[in-house]
């Protein structure tokens, strides 16, 4: 498939449209996700995959397909996925935002869409801006905790506990849940909740979970 630019302004309008699109992907991505999460293994993916689809989408709308290959294509890439751990809700949401802002960014088309253009994505970009800081929307971390002091796993010591945790962790503990106990060992599993930056830890933690629950 060969796409021929009518005149130097398509390809002026092509490097002008992906500059901005990469532009408000890497504030998104890099701006704001970054420094929430402090999570490097999704930047590279979320840019590529921005610019992937800003591509498809605005040379597509260029170029006169047949129904039979276009439907090929788009099947293509509905049997394609990754071959690794489940992706988190909160880069789902992420990556649904950058597909969605690469395909507008790509179809806009006259003034009237270019100011429209403009809107979508600052509005977007101040609404996740404005919901990664509003506490209401603040994501909560959490660790498991293997706790070897049963003395203080009763109602009445629970503020006790938890300034126990937040000593020996370094965390402000916002809730916990009690877990299995086993007292034969003097020890009790515990799930301490936070408002925290640090994904990777979540994972980690995450994947001991099921390792010991198998």
């Amino acid at each position: 498939m060969n796409v021929v630019f009518q005149n130097l302004s398509e390809l002026y309008e092509l490097i002008i449209r992906f500059t901005f699109n990469l532009l408000v992907t890497l504030v998104i991505v890099r701006g704001i996700y970054y420094r929430i999460t402090k999570r490097k293994d999704y930047l590279f993916t979320f840019s590529l995959i921005s610019s992937l689809v800003f591509l498809l989408c605005f040379l597509m709308s260029n170029v006169n397909l047949q129904l039979g290959f276009a439907l090929g294509l788009f099947a293509v890439f509905g049997i394609l996925r990754y071959r690794t751990t489940g992706i988190p809700i909160k880069e789902m949401t992420y990556l649904f935002v950058i597909i969605g802002l690469s395909v507008i960014n790509a179809l806009a088309s006259g003034l009237d869409s270019l100011l429209a253009l403009l809107f979508a994505n600052a509005a977007i970009v101040i609404l996740i801006y404005v919901f990664e800081h509003l506490r209401l929307f603040k994501h909560e971390s959490h660790k498991v905790v293997i706790y070897d002091n049963l003395t203080l796993i009763v109602p009445g010591k629970r503020q006790l506990l938890v300034q126990d945790l937040e000593l020996k962790t370094g965390l402000k503990i916002n809730r916990l849940e009690i877990g299995k106990i086993d007292f034969a060992k003097s020890r009790v599993k515990l799930i301490i909740y936070y408002y925290g930056e640090n994904n990777a830890l979540n994972l980690a933690d995450d994947f001991a979970e099921n390792i010991d629950d198998e």
